[in-house]
């Protein structure tokens, strides 16, 4: 099978990423591996998709050193053909490139709906993606898993909404990831409220949810497979993100300490609520955070922490993934174009 991921930069990615350890793991079943920047994109005449990838032959003995190869050297940098490729998984980050890069945002996504046309499984399906590309996705799942929410630009409509939840809220920007730029409003900031809302306005639209208690505790970050929770044996890839220092923010890269959980009724009861879209918008792996009986976000590019609950758990969570995608090379190979890429996604 020849995979290739997508990704923001070969440069800024790290060997204890998810990305990295899924192509080790590709790696390591035998399978040719290829990263792809988002810069690195093209449409020639003949009406082909091509990138220009990065790839690195040999065995290695684990992710950094894998790592290592793709970034040294002896890495290969040559043109690949989708129409060769079996799978592209789109595992960048639309958040990075935001302020600086920002036709960076859309360009895997419709690259990737070309690279599908041409035969390749595309993964998470391209044109959901585009639908996804920022918060107001998350709006078009079930209200009863919902924190209530608002979104506007309007600071009048913020400060109603807030006054009608108690004085606490959640404020943090429609468009992206990490923890950047989210802040706890308390009965008493009102003081505040008008520049924390303007420094989120900077970069578009606002939104306000109403504070859940149980996100004292911080929130669960759970992995969901073909619309069900992803396994490695009897294990669930979960992990609990502990706030730190009094921060809100339980994002891993904003300081978030990660715990093991035991999976809850109430979380499965979620996954079964959010499933059918998932399935239907060809949603192959996404990352859902939960706090409660609540969702929180649904991750679609590039959620990440399957290393550390591989280190949690002592199991390894990137084989079941790559599994999937070989039975999806697979059906591709046998049913050749007569099912759709978002069908296929997720079957």
């Amino acid at each position: 099978m020849i995979i290739a991921f997508v990704i923001n930069d070969i440069a800024t990615e790290n060997p204890k990423y998810t990305t990295v350890g899924l192509g080790y793991t590709a790696n390591r079943r035998g399978h040719q591996v290829w990263f792809v920047n988002v810069t690195d994109f093209s449409y020639d005449p003949s009406g082909r998709v091509c990138a220009h990838g990065i790839s690195v032959e040999g065995e290695f003995e684990n992710q950094e050193q894998f790592y290592r190869g793709l970034v040294g050297d002896n890495a290969q940098r040559e043109r690949i053909d989708f129409s060769d490729v079996d799978i592209l998984f789109l595992r960048h980050d639309p958040a990075e490139d935001a302020e600086l890069r920002p036709w960076a945002q859309y360009s895997p996504i419709l690259f990737g709906q070309l690279a599908a046309r041409a035969g390749c499984v595309v993964v998470n399906d391209p044109r959901s993606l585009t639908n996804a590309l920022n918060k107001t996705y998350f709006q078009q799942f079930p209200e009863i898993v919902r924190p209530r929410t608002l979104i506007t630009r309007n600071r009048a409509e913020i400060r109603r909404f807030i006054d009608e939840h108690n004085g606490t809220a959640v404020l943090k920007p429609l468009q992206g990831s990490g923890g950047k730029n989210v802040f706890l409003v308390k009965d008493g900031d009102a003081g505040n409220l008008n520049q924390i809302a303007e420094v989120i306005a900077r970069e578009g639209y606002v939104v306000v949810q109403e504070y859940l208690t149980a996100a004292s505790e911080g929130d669960v970050r759970l992995f969901v497979m073909n619309g069900t929770p992803l396994m490695a044996g009897d294990r669930c890839a979960a992990l609990q993100r502990v706030n730190v220092k009094g921060d809100i923010r339980s994002n891993i890269h904003a300081g978030g300490e990660p715990r093991p959980v035991e999976v809850t009724p109430q979380m499965l009861a979620i996954v079964e609520t959010v499933r059918p879209k998932l399935v239907k918008d060809g949603m192959f792996l996404v990352g859902l955070d939960i706090v409660g009986d609540k969702l929180m976000e649904v991750n679609v590019f590039s959620p990440g922490g399957l290393q550390t609950m591989r280190k949690l758990y002592n199991a390894d969570f990137f084989l079941p993934v790559i599994e999937a995608l070989e039975r999806k090379a697979q059906v591709r190979t046998h049913y050749r174009r007569t099912i759709d890429n978002i069908e296929l996604a997720t079957l």
